[in-house]
């Protein structure tokens, strides 16, 4: 009999639990992915995102076939014929398991119940978090903030460190798998490494030559000296663990210190792992709804014309404006840019949340739903841990302590090269440029009331 390693967000060899024990359980394995571009259309899936899916998928038929496993791609055109697709293909094959990882999200465990209940011989394996759902507050309930989730994380972390697996010896003759179809309309994601070398070379430098410096240098996005390794984590082309594994390697007893740079690097993982935590124990978010159900009731205006100069890059504010542009030409946005734009998309033009969401979704290479749910609500004062409503980021200083320079405005506002200084985070009127479409004071005073009014 076979096995069949049934593989979803989890796009590599190393360190990948399914197939390991796939791998040391049968002599005969084969590998699995089924495509499901019906649904991708329904989660928006970026055309950049799709390219790099259909990379990573040709990455990871490669890396199987050199140790004699067959990847087969089938187009099971909708979510829901992912049971049916995989029943026919296990009597086919002749299979007695299927392994898989556990994912997490409404749909997909709702799927997997469904393969279950078709008698599929389906072996889900936790792999895809460092900390497990079952980490709890003191009264047994999830947790709803994040830096007592981060403190209790660690701790399970410290008191059993997470091992990295091999990659599974050769199970046979190496083969060599077809690549993958094109599935709808892509762009080019080939600045992203999508190849197990690239994105080892690449974690490996980030730990050893930018991790301690990460807690100064993450906010300013002209250095960029961030990992830009969120992409591969999103379709598992390296997991959690190796990171983390890789961080300490480098950076030793500083990890555990949430001061420092590596520190701080753990954290941002961290905030990945909650915003998975919230979504499986709080699946209102997945549903488009808000945590924070009060803010259900604000009358968001919703001026079209307005967010149409937000998508476009064109608000009158230089630092939002870059920022959108580089999210248009790159497919990608540095995260301090991230959450300027939020900011300024709900609590400036005071327009809903999940317009913003829909667009990153969008276009992000990167465009993971947990994380970009989470930050998303996070910016707009609706989501756990949410920043308090009275915080509301100025756009201004904003590019000013950030972007002192400009030298990140000006690589996106080619139009504005030649300002500097005060002039270049608020330009003169100008035919080259349009004037601020709001003013911050004054709607900052309309956000504040709009909050005031539902929570009284």
């Amino acid at each position: 009999m076979t096995a069949v390693v049934w593989f979803r967000n989890d796009l590599r060899s190393l360190d990948h639990r399914a197939l390991s024990a796939a791998c040391a359980n049968h002599d005969k394995v084969r590998g699995l992915y089924l495509l499901c571009p019906e649904q991708l259309d329904e989660h928006i899936i970026a055309p950049i995102r799709r390219h790099y899916l259909r990379r990573a998928l040709d990455e990871l038929g490669r890396q199987l076939g050199e140790i004699g496993i067959a990847l087969d791609i089938i187009d099971a055109g909708h979510f829901r014929n992912t049971a049916a697709q995989l029943s026919d293909y296990c009597r086919q094959h002749h299979v007695d398991t299927v392994y898989a990882h556990r994912e997490w999200l409404l749909d997909e465990m709702r799927r997997d119940d469904g393969c279950l209940e078709k008698n599929i011989p389906l072996q889900l394996i936790d792999d895809s978090l460092l900390s497990p759902l079952e980490i709890a507050k003191g009264d047994g309930g999830p947790y709803k903030v994040f830096t007592p989730f981060s403190r209790r994380s660690r701790d399970h972390l410290a008191a059993k460190f997470p091992t990295c697996l091999r990659r599974p010896q050769a199970m046979a003759k190496a083969v060599s798998n077809p690549a993958c179809p094109v599935f709808g309309e892509e762009r080019d994601s080939s600045l992203w490494p999508a190849s197990q070398d690239a994105l080892l070379d690449q974690l490996r430098d980030f730990c050893a030559e930018r991790a301690d410096d990460y807690r100064e240098a993450r906010n300013f996005p002209e250095l960029d000296d961030t990992s830009r390794l969120s992409a591969a984590l999103s379709f598992g082309l390296l997991s959690p663990r190796q990171c983390l594994a890789r961080l300490q390697q480098e950076c030793g007893e500083a990890i555990w210190d949430g001061n420092s740079g590596a520190g701080t690097w753990f954290n941002e993982l961290l905030w990945r792992e909650f915003y998975r935590h919230v979504a499986y124990h709080f699946p209102k978010v997945v549903r488009g709804r808000a945590f924070q159900t009060y803010t259900e009731n604000i009358p968001w205006p919703n001026n079209q014309a307005l967010f149409e100069a937000w998508q476009e890059g064109r608000t009158g504010y230089p630092i939002v404006d870059a920022g959108m542009r580089q999210l248009r030409e790159s497919g990608w946005m540095h995260n301090r840019l991230r959450m300027i734009t939020a900011s300024f998309l709900c609590k400036d033009l005071h327009i809903d949340w999940r317009w913003g969401e829909r667009h990153f979704m969008e276009n992000l290479i990167d465009g993971d739903f947990c994380s970009n749910n989470g930050g998303w609500q996070w910016a707009a004062s609706t989501g756990t841990d949410a920043a308090p409503y009275f915080r509301i980021f100025n756009p201004t200083t904003q590019g000013q302590r950030f972007d002192a320079k400009g030298e990140f405005i000006r690589r996106y506002l080619p139009e504005l090269r030649h300002l500097s200084g005060k002039a270049l985070h608020q330009p003169p009127k100008s035919d080259i440029y349009p004037a601020p479409i709001v003013e911050h004071k004054e709607v900052r005073q309309i956000t504040l009331a709009l909050f005031k009014n539902v929570r009284d």
